[in-house]
């Protein structure tokens, strides 16, 4: 006769197995803005409320300066930093992992003669990388572009000179086989696509002029059985055709340059922010071909816009959060004002959707939660120590979050 299995193994057991079934039913964190690209994760169980001695898993030092975000797979975190010595700056690439903050890969991928920043709020190592399978892809802007395995070779580099009055800042974005970067200087402007493989250019189109400098981060998207790369620059934004580079519509704003947010799109629009000095937020259908301006934009937003963190699209509800922490709740489709809400602090970080609740992040470590919705409903406000301008990543049931010194992983 078989014993009777004890309490405490089938405890165990049962812990295990929701343990297993949690972490393969997790969601990886690829890119600057999750997997979509627009801020949006399908995890739960998330946190609602934290603080340095509650719902911290760990916190690990991270070296050097950078603000890219982190990016999630298979049980490691991925950040870039530069880190200043003597003789320049080290522009390195580092994973932890997911489980415990342990430092699994420390490697230098690029170095350079100068360290100064060029912004206060700016770094190196600014650009947010990206994961696909058994390769991260990391950016330095100018500084260059590298594929690496995820155990921290690297398979090949590539460098495009341009200048820029502020530093790096804006991510590459996959497509296929092909990844897409942004190279917007005062000097020189352009887009250009790489083959993942090699890093051979596959394709590269200049911008059409005047040129001034831009940080936004490509977004691919599909509209009628086609593919559009949504490309924000100075004075203009344009969407190309990913495979060839082929312009197919763009939209003019003629006071609007230095854009940093990535557009977001659903609807049948795509969300655009105009940049300094002015910003206007451009709902522009995405079925024109040309010069769309006067054609194909449904609506401008000129209230409260931000200058660097993206927008966030909920359903039918747009929300938008200023460098100067007034949040706004917009139609989608028309751009009346639901509400808008002054909260305390700045922001650089783009908001994020996830468990039914938006986060919002200012640049001194304050964590505001609220439900989406036509009326405010808040849920909690949280703090950390220290700056934090890096976008929230969003894996394994956590929330991880950069500071200017650590980096966090929060879980109930």
């Amino acid at each position: 006769m078989a014993r009777p299995r004890p309490l405490r193994g089938v405890l165990l057991f049962l812990f295990l197995s929701f343990l297993s079934v949690k972490m393969a039913a997790s969601q990886d964190w690829p890119e600057f803005r999750g997997p979509t690209g627009q801020g949006h994760s399908g995890e739960t169980g998330l946190p609602v409320e934290w603080s340095e001695s509650r719902n911290v898993a760990w916190k690990v030092p991270v070296p050097g300066r950078g603000w890219s975000s982190p990016v999630v797979a298979d049980g490691k975190v991925w950040v870039t930093t530069s880190v200043a010595d003597p003789e320049g700056a080290s522009l390195r690439a580092m994973a932890f992992s997911v489980e415990s903050g342990v430092t699994l890969v420390d490697i230098e991928v690029f170095r350079i003669a100068e360290s100064g920043l060029l912004n206060p709020k700016n770094s190196q190592a600014s650009p947010t990388p990206i994961l696909d399978r058994d390769r991260i892809y990391v950016h330095f802007g100018a500084d260059g572009t590298a594929a690496l395995t995820t155990s921290g070779a690297v398979l090949w580099t590539a460098r495009f000179p341009y200048v820029s009055q502020h530093g790096n800042g804006g991510s590459p974005a996959l497509h296929e086989d092909l990844l897409i970067l942004n190279c917007d200087g005062y000097d020189r402007a352009f887009v250009v696509a790489l083959d993942t493989a090699t890093g051979e250019v596959r394709w590269k189109t200049d911008r059409r002029g005047p040129f001034s400098q831009a940080y936004s981060t490509p977004l691919v998207i599909r509209v009628g059985g086609r593919d559009q790369v949504i490309s924000v620059g100075a004075f203009r934004a344009t969407a190309y055709d990913p495979a060839t580079g082929e312009e197919i519509w763009y939209v003019r704003y003629p006071d609007g340059f230095s854009n940093v947010p990535r557009p977001v799109y659903g609807n049948g629009l795509v969300y655009i922010d105009t940049g300094f000095n002015d910003p206007s937020l451009l709902a522009v259908r995405v079925d024109g071909r040309g010069d769309v301006t006067d054609t194909h934009v449904e609506w401008i937003g000129r209230r409260s816009i931000p200058f660097t963190p993206s927008p966030l699209l909920v359903g039918s509800e747009l929300y938008l959060v200023s460098d100067l922490g007034v949040v706004s709740c917009l139609d989608a489709a028309t751009g009346e004002v639901h509400w808008q809400r002054r909260i305390l602090g700045n922001y650089s970080a783009s908001p994020l959707y996830a468990d039914g609740r938006i986060y919002i992040l200012s640049e001194d470590g304050v964590a505001t939660v609220f439900r989406p919705g036509t009326a405010y409903v808040e849920l909690a406000t949280n703090e950390i120590d220290g700056a934090t301008l890096a976008s929230i990543a969003v894996s394994n049931g956590s929330l991880f979050i950069r500071s200017l010194s650590h980096l966090y992983r929060i879980a109930r």
